[in-house]
C-alpha cells in the first residue's frame, strides 16, 4: 500500500539524516525531491504545492536541539503535515441516537460500493448494531443479487422490491420495513455509472431528499488517482456528502487520491477499505496513513487487529505453555489461524516500522499459511503434541497426506523446532509471549 511514494520519502529523509544541521539549502534541495515525488504520486498540484510551502515555513529557523537529529525534525514536521493534509484525525461516522440511522452510499460504478456496503454492515453489526442492508441499485445487473449474496455471508437482511424501478420508492420502504422489524440502521447501496451525469446525480439526490440520511458517504477507487478527487468534488457540488471511503487503498502504490481529496473536497475520509474479505474495513486515522507513507508502520493497527482475533484466555493458555517450554503443534496452529484471520502477510508485515520497503518487492505469498496448515493438520494428534516422534515414514506419510513434499515437511519441523528453543531461551530469562503481553495493551 502507497509503496511507491513510501520509497521515495524514505530516500529523501535517508539523504537529510547525513547533514551535521538544517540549513536553507538542504532543506530546499529535500523539499524539491518530495515535490517531485508527490507529484509523480499524483497529487493535486495546488495541494503539492500548499504542503511544501507549510514544510518550508516550518523548518526554516527551527533549531536542531542535541538529543535529535536533522532527519528527525524534518521527518516530524513532515509528517505532522502529512496528518493535517489529509485531516487531523479520525472522523466517526454519524449514529442517530433515537429512531433509524439511514446511511446512503453513492459513487461511479465500479468504486466498490456494493462490497463496501456489505462491509459496512458486518462492521456496524460487530458493534451492536440492527442493520438492513437496501438493494436500490436498479440499473447494474446482478446489483441485487450480489449484495443478497453478500447479506448471506454476514447474516444480515437485504431489502429489495422484485420489478420496481423506483429506486426512492424501494429506499423509503426499506426503512418502514426496519422500523416495523426493530433494525436501527439502514444502509442503502445506490447505482452508480462510469461517469459523472445528470440523471444519476438527480436519482441520488432525490433518494437523498426522501429519506434524509444521517450520513452519505461517497465510495471511491484510490487507484484511480485525480480523476477520483475530481469525481467526489462533482458529487459533493451537487449532493453535499458527509464523509469519503477509499476503497482499493491496498492495491494503489501511489497515494495521489489519499493524499489529495480531503485537501479539494474539505470532507473527510471516514473509511478505507482493503481487498474483498468482509472484515478488511478499517476507520481512516489520517496520522497512521502518515506513518506508514513515511515507512515507521502502523503498529497502533496492528495491535488493534490482533486484540480483535485474539482471545484473552487463549492468550494466557498460551503465555504458560511457552513460560513451560510445552508449545506443540496444536498451539501453533492456533496462531496461524489467528493471523490468517488479521489479513495478508505482507499487509501485516507493512505495518511493522522499518519494515514496508524491505517487503515492497518481496515475494510474500499467503498460500504459504495454507500449506503449513495441511502439513500439521495431517499429522495425528499424537504427532503434534510430540514431534520427536516424526521419522522418516510418518513425514513420508504426512507429506502425502498434505499434499506437499518431505523437504517441505521437513523444513516446516526444523522452524519449529528452532522456534521452540528460543521460546525455551526466553521462559529462561522470564520472557513472555508476545500475545499475554498483548492483553495489557490498550489502544486509547
Amino acid at each position: 500500500m502507497l509503496d511507491d511514494i513510501t520509497l521515495k520519502f524514505e530516500r529523501v529523509l535517508k539523504k537529510v539524516t547525513g547533514q551535521g544541521k538544517l540549513s536553507e539549502n538542504n532543506i530546499s534541495d529535500s523539499l524539491r525531491e518530495i515535490r517531485i515525488a508527490l507529484l509523480d504520486a499524483d497529487v493535486n498540484y495546488k495541494v503539492t504545492k500548499q504542503f511544501i510551502d507549510d514544510v518550508k515555513v516550518k523548518a526554516l529557523g527551527q533549531e536542531v536541539l542535541t538529543s535529535i537529529t536533522p532527519g528527525q525534525l524534518i521527518t516530524k514536521i513532515i509528517y505532522d503535515e502529512l496528518t493535517s493534509l489529509m485531516g487531523g484525525q479520525g472522523t466517526e461516522i454519524s449514529i442517530n441516537p433515537s429512531g433509524v440511522t439511514v446511511i446512503l452510499i453513492v459513487g461511479l460504478q465500479g468504486s466498490g460500493k456494493t462490497t463496501f456496503s456489505g462491509k459496512l454492515a458486518k462492521f456496524l453489526s460487530e458493534r451492536k448494531r440492527n442493520v438492513l442492508l437496501t438493494a436500490a441499485d436498479i440499473y447494474r445487473p446482478a446489483a441485487i443479487e450480489q449484495l443478497k449474496i453478500l447479506g448471506s455471508q454476514i447474516k444480515i437482511p437485504v431489502f429489495s422490491i422484485d420489478g420496481e424501478k423506483n429506486a426512492v420508492k424501494i429506499a423509503e420502504e426499506s426503512i418502514r420495513y426496519a422500523k416495523e422489524n426493530n433494525l436501527n440502521t439502514v444502509i442503502i447501496d445506490t447505482a452508480g455509472r462510469l461517469h459523472v451525469d445528470e440523471g444519476m446525480m438527480n436519482e441520488v439526490a432525490a433518494i437523498k431528499k426522501a429519506v434524509n440520511p444521517s450520513e452519505t458517504l461517497f465510495v471511491v477507487d484510490s487507484m484511480t488517482g485525480q480523476d477520483a478527487v475530481n469525481s467526489a468534488k462533482a458529487f459533493n457540488d451537487k449532493l453535499e456528502f458527509n464523509g469519503i471511503v477509499l476503497t482499493k487503498l491496498d492495491g494503489d502504490s501511489r497515494g495521489g487520491c489519499a493524499l489529495s481529496i480531503r485537501a479539494v473536497v474539505q470532507k473527510p475520509v471516514k473509511f478505507i477499505s482493503l481487498g474483498e474479505k468482509l472484515d478488511s474495513i478499517e476507520i481512516f486515522y489520517p496520522e497512521r496513513l502518515a506513518s506508514r507513507i513515511l515507512g515507521k508502520g502502523d503498529v497502533v493497527s496492528l495491535v488493534e487487529k490482533a486484540q480483535k482475533e485474539f482471545d484473552e484466555k487463549d492468550a494466557e493458555d498460551l503465555e504458560k505453555k511457552i513460560l513451560t517450554n510445552k508449545f506443540d503443534f496444536d498451539d501453533f496452529l492456533k496462531q496461524i489461524k489467528m493471523i490468517k484471520k488479521m489479513g495478508s502477510l505482507k499487509s501485516l508485515l507493512g505495518m511493522i516500522p522499518g519494515i514496508s520497503s524491505q517487503v515492497k518487492n518481496a515475494d510474500i505469498d499467503d498460500n504459504q499459511l495454507v500449506k503449513v496448515e495441511a502439513i500439521v493438520q495431517s499429522m495425528t494428534r499424537k504427532e503434534r503434541t510430540n514431534p520427536k516422534i516424526l521419522n522418516g515414514s510418518r513425514r513420508k506419510r504426512i507429506a502425502i497426506g498434505s499434499g506437499t513434499s518431505i523437504q517441505d515437511v521437513n523444513r516446516l519441523i526444523k522452524q519449529f523446532a528452532d522456534m521452540q528453543k528460543m521460546m525455551k531461551m526466553l521462559s529462561g530469562k522470564g520472557g513472555k509471549s508476545m500475545f499475554g503481553n498483548l492483553k495489557n495493551f490498550r489502544v486509547n
